[in-house]
């Protein structure tokens, strides 16, 4: 018999949270899996988990962040800071009739997801990161940091801050500029050793002059891109940018974790091309300070960033290894 014979389909949801609603899609019965996507991204990122966590005996269940696809999109920036995150997730868990849940996220999910277990840990009693590992809180204002970086070149969360400028980049043709930012950070199509880097910006440039040319990565079909290019159409960047645009109203908001661990048994998972790992390599070597749950790490040689889509029967097994193994 196929998978899909063993397993029901997908079922979409919207359910009450902080932001108003969050849009979540779900599959399977069992234990409670919350899986959050990142940047630029939506519940879609998980659809090669969905049904392998199903057939494994868990309920999977990923969100649209709010923000993003058919979650609300609170209109005021302030409204994306992470505490706020945090308590969606909570409400979905909770709307779900559950009273706890393993969360995994990738990229900003990653963060989301570790901020989870941080903030809520009688809710969240494991969390799996990817792409991003967990870097305590502490050290200068986000803000400050990031426009020391590149120079005479702009790092990309600094462009990211005023509101309205990225977006001026990206909505006049979305699916280009989705298309460019997936094949830039892929571990088959990025920008050689060489050449500029895609996550700074040149004086008076944009992102997109570094991007690959119109090749799409192995792991993005045209589907593919038309689904997230299709939400983004819909709603517009700001809400997922909304992000970016908190990092130093989270670094007041979390003070009180000033390098906090993160005690409950976690997992991470890297790409061996993926800046997020090789700029944050200290941060996987303080796993054992900052994450003494730790139950294993993995950084997966030739990956670039998009993790469980580029690898996702790499992902997937590593995903259910770890869960077979957490305490019920």
């Amino acid at each position: 018999m196929s998978l899909s014979q063993h397993v029901p389909e997908i079922t979409h949801r919207l359910v009450p949270s902080p932001a108003g609603r969050i849009h979540l899609v779900e599959q399977g019965a069992g234990p409670l899996v919350l899986l959050v996507h990142g940047f630029p991204e939506s519940w879609y990122s998980w659809r090669h988990q969905l049904p392998v966590l199903a057939a494994a005996g868990y309920r999977a269940v990923a969100v649209d962040v709010r923000g993003y696809g058919r979650s609300s999109k609170p209109a005021a920036t302030e409204a994306y800071r992470m505490a706020a995150l945090v308590e969606d997730n909570v409400a979905v868990v909770h709307a779900l009739g559950e009273e706890s849940a393993v969360v995994v996220g990738h990229d900003w999910g990653a963060t989301i997801a570790a901020n989870c277990a941080l903030l809520r840990p009688e809710v969240f009693r494991a969390v799996g990161l990817l792409s991003v590992p967990y870097t305590p809180r502490g050290g200068p204002r986000p803000g400050e940091l990031f426009a020391r970086m590149g120079g005479d070149e702009e790092f990309y969360v600094s462009y990211f801050q005023e509101p309205g400028r990225a977006e001026a980049e990206i909505e006049p043709d979305v699916r280009g500029w989705l298309a460019g930012f997936y094949a830039a950070l892929s571990g088959d199509t990025m920008p050689g050793p060489g050449a500029p880097d895609p996550h700074f910006v040149g004086k008076g440039g944009t992102l997109r002059d570094r991007f690959p040319g119109d090749r799409l990565p192995a792991w993005l079909g045209e589907r593919d891109l038309d689904v997230y290019a299709g939400e983004f159409e819909r709603t517009g960047l700001t809400g997922a940018l909304g992000r970016y645009r908190n990092m130093d109203r989270d670094w007041e908001d979390l003070a009180a974790f000033d390098g906090a661990p993160i005690t409950q048994p976690s997992l991470f998972i890297g790409g061996g091309l993926d800046a997020s790992t090789t700029w944050l390599a200290g941060a996987i070597e303080a796993y054992p300070v900052t994450l003494p749950g730790l139950v294993s790490s993995h950084v997966l040689d030739g990956c670039g960033h998009w993790i469980q889509q580029e690898r996702p029967a790499e992902v997937n097994r590593l995903l259910t290894d770890w869960l077979a193994v957490l305490p019920g």
